[in-house]
């Protein structure tokens, strides 16, 4: 079965990002978003990095875009930099988990932001328990998840670090990790 296929089902998946492995579900799907927090044991009221293809699918969760965000979105993607950003009234609270908040990234990983395009925005934490370090083979991470996973994509050892991550909540940008 390909991603496509099981991430449009609801299905959860691992698969290489621009950085480290992922575990990848559609980000408007709250079922399967729910599944990748259960999977994790990723804390309930700490929101997940939403990959996006396009800047302007920031405002398909409530984000307002003017030219100024755009542009100084467009100075650090794509790339391996993740954009804090407000949320609007109407973003579902499964995805901003109570913060008001939400985290984007434009992969520059071409395979990674044509799925994006094709499938829509998705969540991507990092594959591993809360707890443990990220998993850097196909292998390590079928034994954290096991068959709660629906499909495995094999994109050999990653050793990439997390994402930057950015807050741009405020006029100033801040660097809250550096990758």
């Amino acid at each position: 079965m390909e991603p496509d296929d099981t991430l449009v089902k609801g299905g959860i998946v691992v698969l290489p990002t621009d950085t480290i492995y992922g575990l990848v579900a559609r980000a408007q799907d709250e079922h399967a978003v729910n599944r990748v927090y259960a999977a994790k044991g990723r804390t309930s009221t700490k929101p997940c990095i939403l990959l996006i293809s396009r800047i302007e699918d920031v405002r398909l969760f409530g984000v307002s875009l003017d030219d100024d965000l755009r542009a100084r979105l467009s100075a650090h993607w794509p790339g391996a930099v993740s954009i804090i950003l407000k949320a609007g009234p109407e973003t579902p609270s499964y995805l901003d988990r109570g913060t008001h908040t939400l985290a984007f990234r434009m992969p520059a990983h071409e395979q990674l932001h044509d799925l994006i395009a094709r499938v829509g925005p998705l969540i991507a934490p990092s594959a591993n328990p809360e707890g443990l370090p990220p998993a850097a083979t196909i292998q390590e991470a079928q034994e954290y998840f096991a068959d709660t996973v629906s499909l495995y994509v094999d994109g050999g050892r990653m050793t990439g670090k997390p994402s930057t991550v950015i807050d741009m909540t405020n006029a100033t940008e801040r660097i809250v990790r550096r990758g």
